[in-house]
């Protein structure tokens, strides 16, 4: 916590208020010290009565003397002493302040950094809503020309069916003109609607580009929350006090208090109910896993609440649950590791730092790659895509429903990237082929190939875990 000017101030006084007492307590034992040489002094010199009776001992005068002067040696070195001291202190605290003021100004600056993302956001807002404006305004207009072109054509109609011109000429004339003014309405009409798909494009265009900034606001206000929770958990015991429940937060906590061995376990995330998870112990530490899939042996496309709660069996192929990955993902800053393999038997691997949000956003899926190789990309897409079902379309496709063309829940950008949880592939008869891989699990590369799976396996553990 950043100390304030006047904390500083008092910091300050108190420690020289401490050395000048310290000062005062040695005074008064000085003093005396003194007195006692001086009275000693006295007693050495003679009296009218003494001289009479004793010569006075010039040596002991010389005693006295030198040992004043030994005395104020000591004083002025003890003085010397305490300046040095105080020296030393201000320095310490002129450094002191420096870094606190060094500290506010970082933060000062990150709180504009994300004001000015803010900002931002609400002026893509407006601009938003001014669109929609322009879009409404512009349907009135067509609406307003319908009515007109209606209006028209039922005057034409009259004239139509009214007496007969008496010459072919006029004959001629009438329908020319008519042909003329239907040819110019048509064309204004098909002006209009251009003018208005225009607006649509548009409209959707900013749209798309105000998730995007909306799910970066998201995710720096996210990392601040999360920097804020870890320091309350540091500074209230949390981990002390799970410790004495005997509660477990994920495979990793089993991993460091001494179990080396995989399986099924009971564990208990902060701030949620116990659930079951499956275990995969390695050398570095235990491993989550939050989705198996190995034989075809469980139907993967279920709806929302399915998908939210989990299905399956952990000692087969199971999901784990929205739910439950969120509660782990939110106790702190997790890793990723997603390991495949597809017909031919040829094993991929990807690792990603990963945050899951919540069902109040969608739960939304935020990574970053570790290695940086984008042709392990698993959703190539931007970070913050939102989870898609049949029943619950939130993918970015404008005209198709993903999970319903593709089978299966997943965090869909398109519908052509990937999709781990898609039908198994199974052997099709050869007039089947082309639609069965279309809806099979899959996983595409950089240069926009895709290669049919044969199992996967997704699995989470705490970043500390690799470094």
């Amino acid at each position: 916590m950043p100390f304030s000017g006047t904390q500083q101030t008092e910091t300050q006084e108190t420690l020289i208020s401490e050395k000048a007492k310290d000062t005062k307590m040695k005074m008064p034992q000085l003093l005396i010290l003194i007195l006692t040489i001086l009275v000693h002094a006295g007693a050495g010199f003679p009296t009218e009565r003494g001289r009479r009776e004793k010569q006075a001992s010039w040596d002991d005068v010389n005693v006295v003397a030198h040992g004043l002067l030994q005395l104020g040696q000591g004083l002025k070195e003890h003085v010397d002493k305490t300046k040095a001291q105080m020296r030393d202190v201000s320095g310490k605290l002129r450094a002191f302040n420096s870094t606190v003021a060094e500290l506010e100004r970082k933060q000062q600056e990150q709180g504009d950094a994300l004001n000015s993302r803010i900002k931002e956001v609400e002026e893509k807002d407006r601009l938003l809503a001014e669109l929609a404006e322009e879009v409404k305004v512009n349907v009135g207009e067509v609406k307003k020309q319908t009515e007109d072109i209606t209006s028209r054509m039922d005057r034409l109609e009259e004239v139509l069916t009214g007496p007969t011109l008496d010459s072919n000429d006029s004959d001629h004339a009438g329908v020319s003109l008519i042909q003329r003014l239907m040819a110019a309405q048509n064309r204004r009409i098909d002006h209009l609607v251009e003018k208005i798909q225009q607006q649509q494009d548009k409209l959707e265009k900013q749209s798309l580009h105000l998730q995007a900034l909306q799910a970066k606001v998201a995710h720096k206000r996210m990392k601040s929350h999360k920097r804020r929770d870890e320091e309350m958990a540091l500074r209230d015991g949390v981990e002390q006090i799970q410790a004495e429940s005997g509660l477990t937060r994920d495979c990793h906590d089993l991993f460091v208090r001494g179990q080396r061995i995989s399986g099924v376990y009971t564990i208990q995330p902060e701030n949620s109910q116990p659930f079951n998870v499956l275990c995969e112990m390695t050398s570095d530490g235990g491993w989550t896993i939050i989705q198996k899939r190995e034989d075809g042996s469980q139907n993967f496309n279920q709806m929302w609440d399915t998908y939210k709660k989990g299905f399956g069996t952990l000692n087969g192929e199971f999901w784990l649950g929205l739910d439950n990955i969120h509660s782990l993902s939110k106790q702190g800053q997790y890793i990723l590791q997603v390991e495949l393999s597809d017909e031919t038997g040829k094993q991929q691997d990807a690792r990603y730092n990963f945050h899951l949000d919540g069902e109040d956003k969608m739960f939304a899926l935020h990574l970053k790659q570790e290695s940086g190789d984008q042709e392990k990309d698993m959703t190539t897409g931007a970070s913050g895509l939102p989870f898609s079902t049949a029943d619950r379309d939130n993918d970015l496709s404008v005209d198709v429903n993903c999970a319903e063309l593709l089978s299966g829940g997943w965090w869909f950008s398109s519908c052509g990237q990937s999709n781990l949880n898609g039908k198994y592939p199974r052997r099709p008869k050869h007039h089947q082929r082309r639609h069965s891989r279309r809806q099979a699990m899959f996983w595409s590369i950089a240069d926009g190939q895709s290669s049919s799976l044969k199992t996967t396996l997704l699995k989470i553990a705490p970043a500390s875990m690799s470094q």
